[in-house]
This record gives C-alpha cells, structure tokens and sequence, in this order.
C-alpha cells in the first residue's frame, strides 16, 4: 500500500513506540508530527514527561524548520502494557537499551502481540538483525530502523534486513519512511553497528586518545571539528569532499596523493582506549565546563536552531533546486503542500476559516507574545489555502501561473500568547481577471478575540514570462463563485485605510 491516507502523510496511520528515551521519543514525535497516531509503551515513571518534553522540541523545531501546513497531529496515547501499545500497529518501532538479550525478549513479546502485517523496526545502533530475528513467529517483517539523534529534524534512517527480512518489508519500511519527510538508506549486507556508526566510533576512539594524552581538551576537538571538516561533511559528505580536493583530476589524483598516508603510524584506531574512573572524570569535568551552565534541554534547543539554519541553507542551494538534506525538505514540502489541496471546502456564504494552528514556542520573541512576522506567515497561509482552494495548486504553480502579493496592510490589534489557539477567516473584498484583494482576521484564544487584521491586494502573473496575465478560466469561475458569496457580507471598515499619519501642516 503507497496511497497517503487523508490527515496524515505516510502509507500507515497508526505506529506503536515501545520505549519513549531520547531517542523512541524522537521516533514518537516523528511520527506524530506527519499525522500518524502513536500508542507509547515505557514502563519508566517519567516517561510521559521525557516524551512531552522531546515533543515540545520537536514542534518548536518544526515551527522554525519549514512553513508549509503539516498535517493535523496525531493522537498520542501512553498504553499500560506493550499488547495494548501494538494492537492495531501498522508500524512498531522498538527502543530499548542496546542490550541483546533485552530487545529479543521485547521483540518475541511484540511480535506474538503485533497484526501479522505489521512492520517491525528496531533502532538498535549496532545490533545485527538476524541476531534479533531469533526465535520470531514472523522475522521476515523485522528489520534495523537506525536513525540518528534528533529523530524529529535529522532525516536519515539505515534500513538494514537480516537473512529473514523480505525484500517487501524494505520496500515498505522506506517508503513510510520517504513518506515522512525522512531519507531510508537500504545498507546492502548487514554488518555490526552498520555504516554510520562505524565511522563513528572510529572518529570516537582516536578522539578518546587525544584527551587521554592531553593533546587537546574536549572543546578544543570539538572546535576543530566544527568550525572546519563538521561543515564540509554538512554538505558534501566525505568522498565528495575528497573528489573536490584531487583539483581538476578529482578522485584518482587524491587517492594517488594521500593514499601513501594511511601505512603512516598517525593514529591510534586499532587500539581502545581505557576508559577508567580517571579518564571518565577527566572527561566529564571538561565537558560540564564547555556546557557553561546551559542544561541539556537548552543544549538541545540550541543544536535544534542551528540544525535548522544548516538544513535551511541547503534548501537554498544549487539556485533554490536544494542540496542534501535541503533537498530533501524541499521535496517534503512539496508534498505538504499538494496534500494541503485536499481539505473539505469551507461554507463560502461566510468569511472562510482556511487556518487553524496554535502559537509555537518558535513564534515566541524576547517579549514572551507571538513576534511580529509570525502574523504575516499565518495571513499568508491563509492566503496560500485560499488559493489551493480556487486550483491554485502545486500543479498550477509549476505551470508557471500563480498570484503573486503586491501589497500587504497589517494591523497588530492584541498579543498571542504561547500555546494559544488561532483562527485566521478570509473575506473576499474584490476580483478581476488578474487581481485578486482579500481581507484576513486573526482570532486567539477561546475567547476567540480579533488579534490582528491582514488586507492583501495579489496579481496573477506567468512566473515564466514576468509579468501580470489573467488566471485561468477555472480559477476565475472558482473566484466568481466566492466573490459572488462574499459580495453580501459587510466590508470591513478598515478596508483601504493607511496608517493613520497626518499630513503635516504647510509651513507659514
């Protein structure tokens, strides 16, 4: 089954997290976040607080990340035992501590209590799949679903079979996951610890060496991988990278040039380090030094706001095409958006409610209110809906046709609050055949008080030519029809106001 189901985004519509850690937590907020409902089972006594707060994160992250409408969250629910978590589940995803005999316990009791067709992912970091897959009724549907911490904003996934997994598991597994807004990389063999985290903990053991021998201190590694290779790897990855480093002759020239390096007695992988008390302690202090007092919740919203600008930056590359994980999102919000097309139309005898969302905490300015553009990206979701409504869809848009805004008047009128609901109505004030002027309000709060007004005067162009051209017939008839509703509604009597400056009086 490929077909998206209505309200969310993934083939699935129901998922079951058994473990809400840092990292089930991520996968629940994941899958939440895309329309899917989640069953959570954790026995751990914070472990609705852990999941709510990883939750809040991943929203504010969202609210930063992209400004195309996801769909309606899912519903979550924290189960009292894991037959209750997975009935039902078309996608589980284990998340316990990485220890063998654990998981296959926990995996045999979901696999006895899971739907027979259910998919079964496991986010071991290291864990052979065929070593899980021992004893299972059904190990052809268990497979590694290794992500990488954050879950919600980091969109690679390492989708590794064992000898049991069937190929239509894989192809089901990454397609939910491509679904998503996540990239499924199907590793060919299986191995420990897969690909990621080889290289990994390869990195992780010469670094472990260099603070044992006092070379350098904790931030200073740290600093040394970010302000130099951290941001090439961001981009471009590891061996395209190096191809750019072999100049004009690429790849051949590199290898031939730095290939004779590796037989050097540089480093120390082949060996582990000891990682006593002394060394863990030494370890610890440095790095509770280079936190400064910041918590790891603060830590992590920071990390969530620069992940958020690096993925941002890569949407923008390659002249707006996108590159990387910028790419990806891209093409994630594409799909938002052509799904955005498919809500019910509203009562048009009324201003239109087209948008309804809650202030983010990544709306929140230095004040503690909603800052000031969030209104403008709320007017102009509305105005996107408004459009989508009419057939001014993704479709219409890559045909080169689309409005574009000319004008915008904004009135702040009360503040929004974190948390609060907001309704955004829409009320056609005029049409043409190349213009289109609309008025939105902006309401919050059960008390559903008038927060801000939005007066918009758009044109419809050819984006391809550059220039002002009339819409097309079905989009104009669907503005009629609108217009015509609207024309008995009273006019807003802000409509056309500027701000109310005076004109200064003539000099004597």
């Amino acid at each position: 089954m490929t077909a998206t189901l209505p309200g969310g985004l993934a083939p699935i519509s129901r998922a079951a997290c058994i473990g809400g850690g840092v990292i089930g937590g991520g996968w629940i907020a994941r899958f939440l976040l895309a329309g899917i409902d989640v069953n959570v089972f954790d026995p751990h006594p914070d472990a609705q607080r852990i999941v709510a707060e990883v939750l809040a994160n991943a929203e504010r992250a969202y609210g930063l990340l992209t400004g195309a409408p996801l769909p309606k969250r899912g519903r979550l629910t924290f189960c009292a035992s894991l037959e209750e978590a997975v009935a039902g589940a078309e996608w589980v995803q284990e998340s316990v501590p990485e220890r063998l005999d654990l998981k296959r316990r926990v995996l045999a009791e979901i696999d006895a209590a899971a739907p027979a067709e259910a998919l079964l992912g496991s986010s071991t970091s290291g864990l052979k799949p065929t070593d899980l897959q021992e004893g299972l009724a059904h190990p052809g549907r268990l497979f590694v679903a290794h992500p990488y911490n954050p879950v919600y904003l980091l969109p690679l996934v390492e989708i590794v079979g064992g000898r049991a997994t069937t190929p239509e598991t894989v192809a089901r597994a990454k397609a939910v996951l491509d679904a998503i807004g996540m990239k499924g990389v199907v590793i060919a063999r299986e191995i420990e610890a897969f690909v990621g985290d080889r290289l990994l903990e390869a990195l992780w053991r010469e670094a472990l060496w260099l603070i044992k021998d006092d070379i350098c201190d904790v931030e200073t590694l740290d600093d040394v991988i970010r302000y130099s290779f951290g941001l090439r790897w961001a981009q471009m990855g590891l061996f395209q990278t190096y191809r750019i480093a072999g100049g004009e002759a690429g790849m051949r020239h590199f290898l031939a040039q730095f290939g004779p390096c590796l037989a050097w007695p540089w480093t120390k992988l082949t060996d582990v380090v000891d990682l006593d008390d002394a060394l863990v302690e030494k370890i610890g202090a440095q790095s509770d030094a280079q936190a400064a007092g910041l918590s790891i919740r603060e830590l992590e919203r920071i990390r969530d706001e620069n992940l958020v600008g690096i993925v941002q930056a890569l949407k923008a590359g390659r002249g707006g095409d996108g590159w990387g994980a910028g790419k990806l999102l891209k093409e994630f919000e594409q799909r938002l958006w052509a799904q955005a097309g498919t809500v019910p139309a509203p009562d048009p005898s009324e201003p239109l409610a087209l948008v309804e969302t809650r202030v983010s905490p990544a709306w929140i300015d230095y004040n503690g209110h909603m800052t000031e553009h969030r209104y403008l990206q709320v007017f102009g979701d509305a105005t996107d809906a408004l459009l989508r409504l009419i057939g001014v869809d993704l479709a219409y848009v890559e045909g080169c046709h689309s409005y574009y805004t000319v004008e915008t008047h904004l009135r702040h009128l009360d503040e929004a609050k974190l948390g609060e609901a907001l309704v955004c109505t829409t009320q056609i004030l005029g049409t043409d055949e190349k213009r289109l002027h609309v008025f939105h309000r902006l309401y919050a709060g059960p008390e559903h008080r008038e927060i801000a007004t939005g007066e918009h005067m758009l044109l419809h162009v050819d984006s391809k030519a550059g220039r002002a051209c009339p819409a097309a017939p079905p989009v104009r008839a669907a503005l009629d029809v609108l217009a015509g509703a609207h024309a008995g509604l009273e006019r807003p009597l802000v409509a056309g106001r500027a701000i109310g400056l005076k004109a200064p009086a003539p000099a004597a």
